[in-house]
This record gives C-alpha cells, sequence and structure tokens, in this order.
C-alpha cells in the first residue's frame, strides 16, 4: 500500500493498495495501521465504521463537522463515486481549496480526509458503496451541512442530481454554513 499526499488539501492522503488480482477476481488490504502511521497518523484514532450506498446520481454532501472536526477515511469499496473535499480549515494553507477524486471498487483507494474539511460525492454507477471510518463518534449536534452547488466552490459534479437528502437540497451556502460551523464551536467552548 502506498501513501500519496494530496498537494491541494494539506493533510489530506490518497491510499492506494497493491490488489492481488486472478481468476478468482482479487485481494487487497485496504488499512495497513503501519502505512498509516507513517504518515503521522494515528490508526487507533479511528473508532467508527460505516457504510453508505448510492444510485447512480445521487448526491451526499457537502457534510462538514463543527467543533473539533471528524477526520475520515473514505473508500468506494464497490461501483464508482465522484469524490469532493474543500478544506475549511481557517489556519490551514491550502484553505479553501478543493480537490476532486475518482473512487472505485475497481482501486479500492482511500482518501483520508483532515478534519475541518468539507466532504461529499455523487455516485456514478447503478450501485456505490461507500466505507467511512471515522476518529471520533458521531454527533448530530455538530453537523453542518453547505450548498452542493454553491457558486463560491463551482463543484463540476458530472451528473445531474437524481436525489439528496432533504438537509442536502435545502442545505445555506458557504458562508451561511460557516457561520453556523463558528457558532457551534462556540457553544462548546
Amino acid at each position: 500500500m502506498k501513501a500519496t499526499p494530496v498537494p491541494e488539501i494539506d493533510g489530506a492522503y490518497l491510499f492506494e493498495p497493491t490488489p492481488y488480482a486472478d481468476e478468482r477476481g482479487f485481494f487487497c488490504r485496504t488499512f495497513d495501521a503501519e502505512v498509516v502511521r507513517s504518515v503521522g497518523l494515528d490508526p487507533d484514532a479511528f473508532v467508527q465504521d460505516s457504510l453508505s450506498r448510492s444510485v447512480r446520481g445521487v448526491l451526499r454532501g457537502l457534510h462538514l463537522r463543527a467543533g473539533a472536526g471528524e477526520a475520515k477515511l473514505v473508500r468506494c469499496s464497490y461501483g464508482r463515486i465522484f469524490d469532493v473535499v474543500v478544506d475549511l480549515r481557517a489556519g490551514s494553507s491550502t484553505y479553501r481549496n478543493t480537490a476532486f477524486f475518482d473512487l472505485s471498487g475497481e482501486t479500492q483507494n482511500t482518501l483520508y480526509v483532515p478534519a475541518g474539511c468539507a466532504h461529499g460525492f455523487q455516485a456514478l454507477t447503478e450501485t456505490a458503496d461507500i466505507s467511512y471510518r471515522i476518529d471520533r463518534p458521531h454527533d448530530p449536534a455538530e453537523d453542518v451541512t453547505i450548498a452542493f452547488d454553491d457558486p463560491e466552490l463551482g463543484i463540476p459534479w458530472p451528473l445531474p442530481v437524481a436525489s439528496a437528502s432533504r438537509r442536502d437540497r435545502e442545505a445555506p451556502s458557504l458562508a451561511e454554513a460557516l457561520k453556523r460551523a463558528e457558532a457551534l464551536k462556540h457553544e462548546e467552548n
């Protein structure tokens, strides 16, 4: 497994496994604590694993977690997705940068999204299964959603949006979402 820094997002990494393929299919390691540790991340920090299934055109995001944020490992285990990360860490050298990824079940690449970055994706295949590994228990009270079609972000979603949750469809602009995240942060203190 190889870890490659993502130049557009400081602290983000793409973990690329080395699959072994033969006539039966393939096998690959999708998580390796030593490789994760080699880039300065604590492999034991991840406390919850989740899975979502989406159909072609479904859009999920853009999601941000207020307060201490939430670091996550994201992998498309089946199908293919267009994945987006937006750096919203005010002190980051890549603040407000966006990065786009083509994640698929074919490659089994895993993306590390640092805490303080917004994340979203769109399913490009009839079925897409996405695995998440997060570094602290989910608290819905800290959820912040940003409009996926905010012109300030200008994300080039590859397909028309076939479906999105009500929360995602009614999400505020980036500016309003950042105000909400800041307000939630002050509530914690």
